[in-house]
């Protein structure tokens, strides 16, 4: 298959004309770059969809991590109060 198919299929005489609109090569040479405008598209697009997948997994573990902050915290808290009631003991 050909990389420019839409410019292959397509007569460049508009009708009851006997001029080219444009060279056969020139069009070819635009679908080429528009074919591959499209595939950098999608492949920034699935690229942001990654990225997008990442953050979402960071924010969750910075909950995580915030979250056994404030577990270690509250041990701790309740550790001092416990080693007070020792020392009175």
């Amino acid at each position: 298959m050909s990389d420019t198919p839409r410019t292959d299929a397509e007569e460049f005489f508009p009708c009851e004309s006997n001029y080219k609109v444009c060279e056969a090569s020139f069009t070819r040479h635009l679908e080429r770059s528009l074919n591959a405008a499209n595939d950098m598209i999608r492949r920034q697009q699935l690229l942001n969809a990654r990225i997008k997948k990442l953050e979402d997994g960071i924010v969750l573990q910075m909950q995580r991590i915030h979250q056994l902050e404030a577990e270690n915290d509250a041990l701790r808290a309740d550790l001092l109060l416990w080693n007070e009631k020792e020392v009175k003991l």
